[in-house]
């Protein structure tokens, strides 16, 4: 399936923020892309301008094209309880994120590789599809062909703070997807309402 593959600190300077992770090009470029972006003032954004750059932001933080990411949220307004937890929920629930917040890759990017290229098991069964929707007691791990590749092993090296929906063995290098996280407990800056009201239109 077709990706993004363009620079990332340009899509970062559109929304204002780092949704890649650090980012030493953002940190010195702030403002928005573009021959006039420090200098231009930006018109007052409509409503639905708003809405649609919340969108965008979700879609790129995630991975995700414009179909797949309809796609989920379609599943989320099916779902019991509020669409918009629902939809980061079933986000958080991607293979290719939990890969990338167990630490095992350093990025999203990279977790999505690291899944196609069939370096990463569930349940034990190797699953290259970095959409598969992880469920609560799954164990999701490295195959054990991979366990001496040196980009895991360095991204597991530096591994950020644990998350309260995961447990990890280091050891064995697998981990436990406990439950699909509350909204509180999800780190990324998204507001999902707006997400909701647009596809509400």
């Amino acid at each position: 399936m077709a990706r993004y593959l363009g620079p990332k600190s340009k899509i970062a300077r559109k929304f204002g923020e780092p949704i890649f992770g650090a980012d030493k090009a953002f940190e010195k470029k702030k403002y928005p892309p573009g021959q006039h972006g420090q200098t231009k003032k930006r018109k007052k954004m409509s409503e639905y301008g708003i809405q649609l750059l919340e969108k965008q932001k979700a879609k790129y933080t995630y991975g995700l094209l414009e179909r797949q990411f309809a796609n989920t949220f379609e599943k989320a307004v099916r779902m019991r309880g509020i669409t918009g937890e629902n939809l980061l929920g079933l986000l958080e629930s991607r293979l290719d994120n939990v890969v990338y917040r167990f630490g095992i890759a350093p990025t999203r990017r990279a977790a999505r590789q690291l899944v196609g290229h069939r370096h990463i098991t569930v349940n034990g069964e190797v699953t290259n599809i970095p959409s598969f929707i992880v469920k609560p007691g799954d164990i999701i791990g490295v195959r054990e062909k991979s366990k001496s590749l040196e980009v895991i092993g360095d991204s597991l090296a530096a591994r950020p703070s644990s998350y309260s929906w995961l447990e990890w063995d280091n050891e064995h290098m697998h981990g436990k997807f406990l439950n699909i996280p509350e909204r509180e407990a999800i780190p990324e800056n998204i507001k999902e309402q707006l997400i909701v009201e647009l596809y509400s239109k």
